[in-house]
């Protein structure tokens, strides 16, 4: 009776593991290079979901429900037409504030802008894989080896450590997505003292 007890037990023990481990398997991200294009991204798209990179990258219009992406302008960064707000210099001794849309920052750094990151020239239509990886993982402006660094609140660094194949489906997802013409403005660095 002990045995088939035992007998038992382990092979319970073995089914939940077999269970486990098939479970993790099918979360495991995409490893193959063999994969669809397709596929790649979809990838892509479920990545720059999960991450939120709409939240800043997404210019918002107010909603039912307050603040809600344009979508008409979604990843295409801070509207070029968008005038900023006047700041209190005085408040960024202890604050870093966004604008409405969240596509505006300004803190210690200056005042800095989200991308557009569309499939449109003026965002990163015309980046190569290894530009955005680059920017992805070394935090260069546009990508460029001589670049200047990314500004916050842009969270580079948390990507710096993914896979290739995450990285490559962003790319692919962010090139396929509607163009949206947009000229982001350009950093604006801290006013100098005496200014």
């Amino acid at each position: 009776m002990k045995k088939k007890f035992l007998l038992g037990g382990v092979l319970a023990m073995g089914a939940l593991i077999y269970a486990a481990c098939g479970e993790q398997q099918a979360q495991q991200p995409l490893a193959d290079a063999a994969i669809s294009n397709d596929s790649l991204v979809k990838h892509g798209q479920y990545l720059v979901n999960v991450m939120g990179c709409g939240d800043c990258h997404s210019p918002k219009m107010m909603g039912p429900q307050g603040p809600m992406i344009d979508p008409d302008r979604i990843l295409s960064g801070h509207p070029a037409e968008q005038p900023l707000g006047k700041i209190d210099p005085a408040v960024l001794q202890s604050w870093v504030l966004f604008n409405h849309s969240q596509t505006a920052t300004v803190g210690p750094w200056g005042v800095s802008f989200s991308a557009n990151i569309t499939g449109d020239s003026t965002g990163i239509g015309a980046w190569t894989e290894e530009q955005f990886i680059r920017a992805m993982r070394e935090g260069k402006y546009k990508g460029l080896p001589e670049g200047r660094p990314l500004l916050p609140p842009m969270p580079w660094q948390n990507f710096a450590g993914m896979k290739d194949i995450d990285l490559k489906s962003i790319y692919l997802y962010l090139k396929s997505t509607k163009p949206v013409k947009n000229v982001v403005p350009s950093a604006i660095p801290p006013a100098m003292p005496g200014k």
